[in-house]
């Protein structure tokens, strides 16, 4: 054959295979799925820095992705646990269980924590922040409902900075949930899943990641002045770190990460370590790799930290913003090179929004402020124990809720009733209060009805409060400086949603949806059962 023949089939055989690698067919369901949670990532945020997302970041899931832009949360509290929760369990809080981060539970006489079990050891690193599970939790998630279809032959792996955020997006019967120990810098995870850490995860914690992440402090990724999108740097409503005179750049976090490295949280590479963490997983387990689907659970936990110290108008907001486009372009990419473009299946949502910080919505003249429900409980308590005798009558303020003491009330024969319209009473007298509510009364309400339906959802028996507090618009909570979540207005509850990759042809959808139909959507398109407490629909247009 001359060498003109041979070039002329090497160049059609190489036309023919990059014809047949973009036409082959996808799976009949995905070889992985991959959820992931921004941790108090706002709807708007997808769209707040257009002019600096780089084109494969944000932009191309926007570009490839179905995007359903009118996500909202359907029940409260808009708080972390019953995000994640209601995500993957296609539940809300009266359902799953999981009615807050915290709650006060009856039953057993004290507040607990959502994945707490100290039935459990700690693996991966000395001390107790591996005693959990998600015993707790009272459904299964669409991790366990995969697990379930494929005879558990499927693997499924949860990985957050937060504990809460990897236990209960993979569910009760997970291969792993990996949590990070901020004493030892360590991934480490619960006896509720394995003995001993698996040689990979031992051999990624022996690289001391954490550590060399915030050896080069945080300055800003841009020259600051280019940070326009944001208020001034320096401001008297942001939370500086502690050894820090004000809040401005160049913030020395190397300086905080002595004796532990718990402070990689509240800066933008506790989210690149935790994306790290995730590669090495996928790699080390082979997800999407065998004939079934796996399922990988993420959240991003440092856009919360940040968020809740410095606000989400502030500069260090917008650089995490633009590092985590930077890690999600690089996971992205090692996704289709590791798993293949069209093979795998991505959904990206966030388990609530936040408020701007008070003090710069005041000022702005935007009616704000800062609820003190501390101080109020100590002030109802001394009031009622001046008419209904000694005793501590409210027991905690928790998920915007005052929890009252049933046992001193039945030890004391108190008129309950009694008890409420005092707390309410006074309540209404408080700035920034917009209502009080009974909560076995909310039905005959005159609250909005979208407002009465969330807290409905969010009443569970037994972890329940008495009394819901709803604030105006704009207050927040406990925090003088940065701000939180947890209301049920629209800057916590509207939320980002897209599904990107296996079979998803691009669109933007407006139709009304909320964060419990991602797990029964996911169902479907894996074709398995919706998990056992979901009360969602399926998103139909994300399957056309």
């Amino acid at each position: 054959m001359s060498l003109m023949k041979e070039r002329l089939l090497l160049f059609f055989t190489i036309i023919s295979l990059s014809i047949s690698a973009q036409t082959s067919p996808a799976p009949a369901t995905p070889k992985l799925v991959v959820g992931l949670v921004v941790d108090q990532m706002r709807w708007d945020f997808f769209y707040r820095y257009p002019t600096k997302y780089s084109e494969n970041g944000f932009k191309r899931l926007l570009r490839e992705g179905y995007k359903c832009e009118n996500t909202h949360i359907n029940y409260s509290p808009s708080y972390t646990a019953p995000g994640h929760a209601s995500i993957y369990t296609g539940s809300v809080p009266n359902v799953n269980g999981i009615t807050g981060n915290y709650w006060y539970d009856y039953d057993a006489g004290k507040v607990v924590y959502c994945t707490e079990d100290t039935t459990r050891k700690t693996v991966g690193a000395a001390g107790k922040a591996g005693l959990m599970s998600p015993v707790r939790m009272q459904s299964t998630s669409i991790a366990d409902e995969i697990k379930l279809s494929s005879n558990f032959i499927s693997k499924t792996i949860g990985i957050a900075l937060k504990d809460r955020g990897a236990i209960l997006p993979a569910g009760h019967s997970a291969n792993a949930a990996y949590f990070y120990d901020g004493a030892s810098g360590n991934w480490i995870t619960s006896s509720y899943y394995m003995d001993t850490l698996p040689a990979w995860a031992t051999a990624f914690n022996d690289k001391k990641l954490a550590a060399t992440y915030v050896s080069g402090n945080w300055n800003t990724l841009l020259p600051l002045a280019q940070y326009f999108e944001s208020h001034d740097d320096d401001v008297p409503f942001e939370s500086a770190f502690r050894n820090e005179a004000k809040p401005v750049f160049e913030h020395k976090v190397s300086e905080l990460a002595k004796p532990g490295l718990d402070i990689i949280r509240a800066t933008p590479f506790g989210n690149s370590f935790t994306l790290d963490f995730a590669k090495a997983a996928i790699e080390n387990e082979k997800l999407g790799m065998g004939q079934n689907t796996d399922m990988l659970a993420i959240s991003l936990s440092s856009t919360d930290y940040i968020g809740h110290q410095f606000g989400p108008n502030s500069v260090e907001a917008e650089d995490c913003y633009l590092r985590l486009d930077k890690d999600i372009e690089s996971f992205l990419n090692f996704l289709d090179a590791k798993i293949g473009k069209g093979n795998y299946l991505l959904f990206l949502t966030a388990d609530h929004g936040a408020a701007h910080a008070p003090g710069f919505l005041q000022s702005k003249k935007i009616p704000a402020g800062s609820l003190n429900t501390d101080t109020l409980v100590d002030q109802l308590n001394r009031i009622l124990q001046t008419k209904m005798g000694a005793g501590e009558w409210i027991l905690t303020f928790d998920n915007m809720q005052f929890y009252l003491n049933k046992e001193l009330i039945a030890d004391s024969a108190a008129d309950v009733e009694e008890i409420k319209e005092i707390i309410i009473s006074y309540c209404l007298k408080q700035d920034g209060v917009a209502d009080a509510l009974d909560m076995q009364e909310i039905e005959e309400s005159t609250l909005n009805a979208d407002m009465k339906s969330k807290i409905i959802n969010g009443y569970y028996p037994g972890r329940s409060g008495d009394i819901f507090l709803l604030t105006k618009p704009g207050w927040v909570e406990g925090f003088a400086k940065g701000t939180t979540h947890g209301t049920i207005y629209p800057y916590d509850t509207h939320i980002p949603l897209l599904f990107m990759g296996w079979k998803v042809k691009p669109a933007s959808d407006y139709t009304p949806v909320y964060i419990t139909d991602i797990a029964p959507t996911i169902a479907a398109m894996v074709k398995c059962q919706e998990p056992n407490g979901s009360v969602g629909k399926v998103i139909t247009g994300v399957l056309k």
